[in-house]
């Protein structure tokens, strides 16, 4: 079928049964797996008959599951665009109330899907290279950014060897040295930016040890990763869920701050006293 498939069952979302509904919204927060599922699996991971996703298939328009598997993981290849996130987001969510505690559910479920996959391996050899590394460098754009950021911040002040990156034509000079005994973090979500992919790219080639944090192991960084850390984003909404990356990135904070932690106290203790010098926090009078 020429029509998106995601864009087909946002605009049949009202009229669908229950049942379908509940197929239909798991599907559209899952795009990245469920073009993977067979019938039993999605019955499964939504509760309800194997028929009925057949069922849905049929109501969609196709001769069956098989059909609408195959336009799934076609269009794994194609990531929507933000306007039709957006215009996808406003025929399944009806009124502001729903919306509002809908999202605070759909970070619960982001946060329990990512502890539930949390490869623990993965996890600590990202650690173990971020305490060995003799320089770190993060690269993330776009809203990511503000992830990259974050991550940034606490090393810094940890280990004191961490900075920001961008593209790696405008880091050039940054990257001049950069080699095996360096470590680059690249972070990038749906629809993935091609400067991060770039940098990890770079990094590999290069002969670094690459990081990545994104939200499964289809995304593009994968292929460049020699440490991959998944975190689910999903959101019925034009934006992403950044709850569950930021979650991830306090785990790899706070192990690697109680693996160094002698000499991260050290360091909080000068910054501390140059905080109190120049005045940095807010005092309430005596």
């Amino acid at each position: 079928m020429e029509h998106n498939v995601y864009q087909l069952i946002a605009e049949k979302f009202s009229l669908m049964s229950k049942s379908q509904k509940k197929i239909a919204s798991y599907v559209l927060e899952h795009t990245n797996t469920v073009p993977f599922f067979n019938v039993a699996n999605l019955a499964a991971e939504t509760g309800v008959a194997k028929a009925t996703v057949v069922r849905f298939a049929v109501f969609l328009g196709y001769s069956g599951y098989p059909e609408l598997q195959q336009d799934m993981q076609h269009s794994v290849k194609q990531q929507l665009s933000t306007t039709e996130r957006l215009r996808m987001s406003s025929q399944i969510v009806e009124g502001k109330d729903q919306i509002i505690y809908d999202i605070f559910h759909r970070d619960q479920e982001n946060i329990q899907s990512t502890m539930q996959q949390l490869d623990e391996k993965s996890f600590l050899k990202a650690v173990e290279a971020l305490l060995e590394a003799k320089n770190i460098y993060i690269s993330a754009n776009r809203s990511a950014s503000s992830l990259g950021v974050f991550l940034q911040y606490y090393l810094s002040i940890m280990l004191g060897n961490s900075e920001m990156v961008s593209t790696v034509e405008d880091s050039a000079e940054q990257l001049y040295e950069l080699g095996e005994n360096d470590v680059v973090f690249a972070i990038s979500y749906s629809r993935y930016t091609m400067s991060t992919i770039n940098m990890a790219a770079y990094a590999k080639q290069q002969g670094a040890t690459t990081i990545v944090l994104t939200d499964s192991l289809l995304s593009p960084l994968i292929p460049h990763a020699d440490i991959a850390l998944t975190a689910s984003s999903q959101l019925p909404t034009f934006i992403d869920s950044f709850i569950a990356p930021l979650s991830l990135i306090n785990a790899l904070v706070a192990v690697i701050g109680k693996e160094r932690m002698r000499e991260v106290e050290m360091r909080l203790e000068k910054f501390e006293d140059i905080w109190d010098k120049l005045d940095i926090f807010y005092k309430k009078d005596d």
